[in-house]
């Protein structure tokens, strides 16, 4: 039996979505892989189930007592100790944690049970680092301190989605450098994201997401609005679902008032997200949101097609500004609309830029290259025998 590694994630279809491809590649070099999630699938598909597909890709999944915003502190206290039983159970030799509460509550649970490798994943740092209430502010110093503790442990390694979040967290102690890979995302697939011509027809900018506010999609339908009267013919498609239970969520009712209005379209969730890039000339995301490297503009530039996005940690990594898309400032509506219409205008132009990104994903965004980097982070954890201020380097 080869060695164990568990997964812990806050929803199994974020797991599928971004980390499927690494679960199969540790499979394929030995692993026996787990994963253990709560069977809370908020933005997955229809039909999705979550033990069938897990097992049908030989992966066993062990589903966990947890809410992914609930501050309930007895509810908080079950999933700490859930997972410290579950750990013990399976006594995995590398624990992968993945987003905010499975970094803090894994780890110490990791460190109760006596895990011998933990592996820190920061795919952004969310909502509570980007937000200045006073909720955030104590969420978020909260947060640093769980961070600091687990982090600390003898063989650990933390996984950063960009440079900005890497100097952010080793600022406030959180990370060593000498501990730390910095990866593009979770990657992409070359193979199902690939270059086509843009189509005939009016222009289409899509704006592909999480239909949540701090993805920009204000800001998006506002540029609608500047841009309606314009001879383009431009439409705009808002492309992702919402759910009810997210109180950051951009409302049904006024997602399908704004179709309706004929402003932008709203084409809810789409599984078929190559087409749905290959549909578009131009992809779009003013994100204000704490983002790792959102995965949507990894597709986008495999696909071949512009990304506009606002200059912020995260999206400025998936763009040489200028030459394979636009950076546009933070909150600058007036320039995102005037940069879209730009493009929009000069199709040679678009053609020239959606080259330079297929060519920038070949050579930094491929999957492969992040399982590879991740996988060679495990080998270190399991072949240290030494304190990891002596036996580490950093790796990017």
């Amino acid at each position: 039996m080869g060695r164990k590694l568990l997964f812990a994630v806050n929803e199994p279809y974020f797991f599928v979505s971004h980390r499927l491809d690494l679960a199969l590649g540790a499979k394929a070099v030995g692993y026996e892989v787990h994963v253990a999630a709560p069977d809370e699938n908020v933005w997955s598909p229809e039909g999705f189930n979550t033990r069938p597909f897990f097992a049908s890709h030989g992966i066993i999944y062990h589903d966990i007592p947890m809410t992914r915003r609930g501050m309930n502190p007895l509810e908080e206290w079950v999933t700490a100790r859930s997972l410290c039983r579950l750990y013990r159970k399976i006594s995995p030799d590398i624990v992968h944690h993945i987003t905010a509460k499975l970094v803090v509550y894994g780890g110490f649970a990791a460190r109760v049970a006596g895990i011998p490798a933990v592996v820190s994943a920061f795919p952004g740092l969310g909502h509570y680092f980007s937000a200045s209430g006073l909720s955030e502010l104590l969420v978020r110093w909260f947060l640093v301190q769980g961070y600091r503790v687990v982090t600390g442990h003898q063989n650990s390694w933390a996984i950063i989605q960009n440079p900005d979040d890497a100097k952010t967290l080793e600022s406030l102690g959180v990370i060593h450098p000498n501990r730390t890979l910095i990866t593009r995302g979770s990657g992409v697939s070359l193979d199902e994201f690939k270059p086509s011509a843009p189509p005939e027809g009016p222009p289409l900018v899509v704006l592909p997401a999480r239909m949540i506010w701090e993805k920009g999609v204000g800001e998006f339908v506002e540029v609608a609005r500047q841009l309606r009267g314009s001879n383009l013919g431009i439409r705009f498609a808002l492309v992702g679902n919402t759910h009810p239970s997210n109180p950051r969520a951009v409302p049904e009712k006024l997602l399908k008032a704004w179709h309706e209005e004929g402003l932008v379209e709203w084409w809810g969730r789409r599984d078929d997200m190559p087409a749905v890039i290959a549909a578009a000339h131009v992809i779009c995301l003013p994100s204000t949101y704490g983002e790792g490297i959102p995965k949507v503009l990894l597709e986008a530039a495999a696909s071949g097609r512009p990304i506009v996005t606002y200059d912020v940690p995260g999206c400025r990594e998936t763009v040489i500004d200028g030459v394979s898309g636009i950076l546009v400032p933070r909150d600058d509506r007036k320039t995102l609309a005037r940069v879209i219409q730009r493009l929009l205008e000069d199709r040679q132009l678009c053609v020239r830029m959606g080259r330079e990104a297929r060519a920038l994903a070949e050579s930094e965004f491929g999957v492969e290259r992040v399982i590879e980097q991740t996988l060679g982070v495990y080998e270190k954890l399991l072949l240290s025998d030494l304190p990891h201020e002596e036996n580490s380097t950093v790796s990017q």
